[in-house]
């Protein structure tokens, strides 16, 4: 085995990496995206078990401070993810035309590129963090409870970017199920920790923080060493450390792009934090909640959409046209049942929902949570389908068009959230209502465009 190439396991080992180019579309597809919608709903534990314990044990000011770094920090996370996932399209399109070469030039040049932006992300926000929080307008009561759980939490981002970059390389080449593996343990170990510290040693916000950054360390170093003792072609020899200008030139820009799209979805959202900062402990304690709530709700959605990539990727690559064709339709499909079955129980059980998180005394705030996730919820179709077509438009090679519909998107829901919540009328729903309001234009967008150019793409597969 050790002697054996990617391509070559693949083909051999149906348990792991596996090709999407050829069996049941329907059945490919959701196997490949089940375990990826596990672990991201376990990845959800990370700042869930976090979210429950700060705020049931250390009242509303700690839940306030831990929701408002959280949209931080998704931001931060998704500049890495970003670029992962746009390695991630071209690993795929390589390994579904067979091309190992490039696959190794590819490998290397990418983590060197992502891992060096890593380390720099890294070094800025240790050194731009009070400027940060006094930009995202952070109440003074909550002010030190922040800054010290972000002070902790920035010691993970290094690990982060190691779980997502193997993650990313080992979904493209069909391997789904051991990312979640490593993210179960760090999970467990999350939630154990998050007990240990705030309960018994009595650390606060660090301790939750201390919890989150050992489980990253422990996901993000096992899955690294997992995927270089499991696949040699993973490993670099003397002569593969070479920067060729075109691999350069290609991971450089799809992963920017993918990148760009990833950090301005999460940007807007980070403006809309500083506006929901702006209505007081009892609003951001609200959203703390609600949003944890809710990006659990459509998630599955969002990691169909990244497996549903893949799937396009790896055919598109391997010049497979009808099942592309046969893969948009059964991904549309899929989409709309689940949005429709997920918004019909966070409608009916928004109340229920905001319990997990709140205590019952805490009436306002449940009521301005409940508010949030119905109007939200009644909309996933609108995300869900946003998904699919970044999605889509990062396998066929026009990762522009993933970034175009995530400016639409973000931009209508940041524009329409800043003049509505300045309304007296509409004040705080104002901003909930910005955001279905900037899936449904970019969805619109989208579809539009690949009605126009599906011909021209298409005529490229040969």
């Amino acid at each position: 085995m050790q002697d054996k190439s990617v391509l070559e396991i693949s083909q051999e080992d149906g348990r792991r990496p596996r090709s999407l180019v050829t069996g049941n579309i329907s059945l490919g597809m959701l196997r490949f995206a089940v375990p990826m919608i596990l672990g991201n709903l376990l990845q959800q534990f990370y700042n869930i078990a976090d979210t429950l314990i700060v705020g049931q044990f250390l009242g509303a000011d700690a839940l306030a401070a831990v929701g408002s770094a959280y949209a931080l920090m998704i931001f931060l996370t998704s500049v890495l993810l970003g670029l992962c996932m746009g390695s991630g399209a071209i690993f795929s399109l390589q390994y579904g035309a067979g091309n190992k070469k490039a696959l190794k030039r590819s490998i290397y040049v990418s983590l060197v590129f992502i891992g060096l932006v890593a380390l720099f992300l890294n070094i800025s926000v240790f050194v731009w963090i009070d400027p940060i929080l006094q930009w995202l307008r952070v109440p003074v009561e909550v002010y030190p409870l922040i800054h010290d759980y972000l002070w902790v939490i920035f010691w993970g981002i290094g690990f982060t970017f190691l779980y997502n970059y193997y993650a990313s390389l080992l979904r493209a080449i069909g391997d789904s199920v051991s990312p979640l593996w490593f993210l179960a343990i760090a999970v467990v170990l999350n939630i154990v920790l998050d007990l240990v510290f705030i309960l018994w040693l009595d650390w606060g916000v660090r301790g939750a923080a201390w919890a989150t950054v050992i489980a990253q360390a422990v996901s993000g170093i096992g899955l690294c060493v997992y995927s270089l003792w499991r696949y040699p072609d993973f490993r670099f020899r003397f002569e593969d450390m070479c920067l060729e200008w075109t691999t350069v030139k290609e991971i450089v820009t799809y992963s920017s792009l993918t990148c760009v799209q990833q950090s301005v979805m999460n940007f807007g959202i980070l403006m809309v934090q500083g506006l929901v900062n702006s209505f007081g402990t009892t609003v951001m304690a609200a959203f703390a909640a609600a949003v944890k709530i809710d990006s659990f709700a459509y998630m599955p959605v969002q990691d169909f959409g990244n497996a549903f990539s893949t799937f396009i990727a790896q055919n598109f690559g391997a010049g497979c046209r009808e099942r592309v064709r046969k893969g948009i339709r059964v991904a549309f499909l899929a989409t709309t049942l689940f949005c429709i079955f997920v918004s019909v129980l966070v409608f009916v059980f928004a109340r229920s929902l905001m319990l997990i998180f709140v205590p019952v005394h805490e009436t306002e705030i449940i009521s301005v949570g409940v508010g949030y996730l119905r109007i939200e919820g009644i909309f996933y179709c609108g995300i869900g389908y946003l998904f699919l077509l970044y999605g889509f438009y990062r396998a066929v090679r026009r990762p522009g068009m993933s970034v175009v519909l995530t400016f639409l998107s973000l931009g209508t829901r940041v524009i329409l959230a800043y003049v509505l919540a300045a309304i007296p009328f509409w004040g705080v729903l104002g901003i909930w209502w910005a955001i279905p309001i900037g899936w449904f234009l970019a969805d619109v967008a989208g579809y539009w465009y690949y009605c126009k150019r599906k011909e021209k793409i298409f005529s490229v597969m040969g």
